[in-house]
């Protein structure tokens, strides 16, 4: 049989629109199909707007604290309407820099929703393409939980279309997505209430940089309250704690308590692809249980970040192109843009102890390091797990200014199998903020020269 294209990708979020650059690097007929804009939900309704609104907080912020440095700021006001047109402009311009890829690569971007309809056909608004291999990328969608009024409260995309402050907001969730808009509209002067059902905010982040960041949202009024089983949602928010009632008012309230993935109506039962729970199944090779159909990012039930659905995207990529590649979820990093910012590579000390690992950890403060110093940043650690017997580097957690740049230094090094020596005597540029990954990686063996002697626990 004939086919109109070597390789159809379904769906143009980050994993899909990587994929089909590269199955046409590999010389490859590709079509893209895609039923929105192009970037899906990371470009056009989730990272980049909410880091661009992010970083006009941050700005608001330095310029509020700048009388600490002697700069005088008075008359200074905040058009959030402003801010979220710049939210706009960046979007676009990114969206047209994806169209302007894909357009230079040759890839045949089809818009419309498509579905299968055999492992090789894809109907699209009434159009068939056919194709030697199909991507499933077609992403996620934020999740509403069953609790009376969730359907009338914002989800992440409401919040990231408003255009007016309002004065008080209720964050159902104290995940990811709620850390951070707790951060944008805290710091913008918003009265934020966070509720949270489980004992801790961010679940699986270090309990220690946790807590720094509870401080940290504490000085800028938000209210966390953990334990909380949200009951009804509304102008009055209803929860209890421990079997107690409680309420708590609010102008807007927005649920942030996870995504679910966007895989009805797309054909997979008609064609036996494998689900769990909603999820596509795949392999390593992110192949699915039908041959010649791939599927990436979060779709897959893996984590739901845009850099693993590119990396998974190149992958399945190479694989239709008849390469050997599988997927490494060794070190993928994962980022909390509050601030101070938050990213995390590989196993803390808690889990690593947890799956029975002799480890050793380093820990260095932010407030030793000489670039934070000047920047009037102090609050923040740096913790280096290694293993106690090889010295491989396990994992790393950061609370820093930019700890989602820093955070890759140390996944490179994961991903070559090094040890915390080999991070400790890369030598770090003087002054800046990398070195607290150096210091903590030196503090592993106890030869941190910018921190006090402290000593290993005994099972260390």
């Amino acid at each position: 049989m004939e086919y109109a294209y070597d390789v159809a990708v379904l769906g143009g979020g980050p994993g899909g629109y990587e994929a089909a650059i590269r199955c046409a690097q590999y010389g490859l007929k590709t079509a893209l199909v895609e039923a929105r804009e192009l970037g899906g939900t990371c470009l056009n309704r989730g990272c980049i707007p909410t880091k661009a609104l992010l970083h006009g907080a941050e700005v608001w912020e330095t310029v509020g604290d700048a009388r600490a440095l002697g700069i005088r700021t008075e008359g200074r006001a905040l058009d959030y309407a402003a801010l979220a047109a710049f939210k706009e402009r960046q979007v676009s311009l990114l969206r047209r820099g994806v169209e302007s890829l894909e357009k230079a690569h040759g890839v045949e971007v089809v818009a419309g929703f498509g579905r299968l309809e055999n492992a090789n056909t894809l109907e699209v608004e009434g159009r068939r393409l056919t194709a030697r291999r199909v991507i499933l990328a077609t992403g996620s969608q934020p999740a509403l939980p069953p609790i009376p009024g969730a359907q009338d409260a914002l989800t992440s995309d409401g919040v990231l279309s408003l255009t007016a402050l309002p004065a008080s907001l209720v964050i159902v969730g104290g995940g990811v997505i709620g850390m951070e808009f707790a951060t944008l509209f805290s710091s913008l002067g918003v009265k934020v209430t966070v509720l949270e059902m489980l004992p801790d905010i961010l679940p699986g982040v270090d309990a220690r940089l946790s807590a720094l960041l509870r401080r940290s949202l504490k000085r800028r009024r938000v209210d966390i309250i953990n334990n909380a089983r949200v009951t009804e949602i509304g102008s009055t928010v209803r929860y209890e704690v421990d079997g107690e009632p409680r309420t708590v008012q609010a102008e807007r309230c927005a649920v942030c308590t996870g995504r679910r993935p966007q895989t009805q109506g797309i054909g997979l039962e008609a064609v036996g692809v494998r689900t769990q729970r909603g999820y596509v199944c795949v392999n390593d090779r992110m192949e699915t249980s039908v041959p010649g159909i791939y599927a990436v990012g979060d779709i897959t039930g893996g984590p739901q970040l845009a850099h693993a659905a590119s990396a998974q995207g190149l992958v399945a990529a190479a694989n239709c192109a008849g390469l050997e590649r599988s997927m490494q979820g060794r070190a993928v990093p994962a980022c909390v843009y509050t601030r101070p910012e938050i990213a995390c590579v590989g196993l803390d000390e808690q889990t690593a102890r947890a799956q029975g690992r002799q480890v050793r950890t380093g820990v260095f403060d932010v407030a030793g390091n000489g670039r934070c110093a000047v920047m009037n940043e102090r609050l923040g650690l740096c913790v280096v797990v290694a293993d106690a017997q090889s010295d491989e580097l396990l994992g790393a957690q950061i609370m820093a200014p930019r700890a989602t740049d820093l955070i890759a230094e140390v996944a490179a090094v994961m991903r070559l199998h090094g040890t915390a020596e080999d991070l400790a005597n890369t030598i770090h540029p003087h002054p800046t903020v990398s070195e607290i990954v150096m210091e903590a990686a030196h503090d592993v063996s106890g030869l941190c020269c910018h921190a006090l002697p402290r000593k290993q626990s005994p099972t260390d």
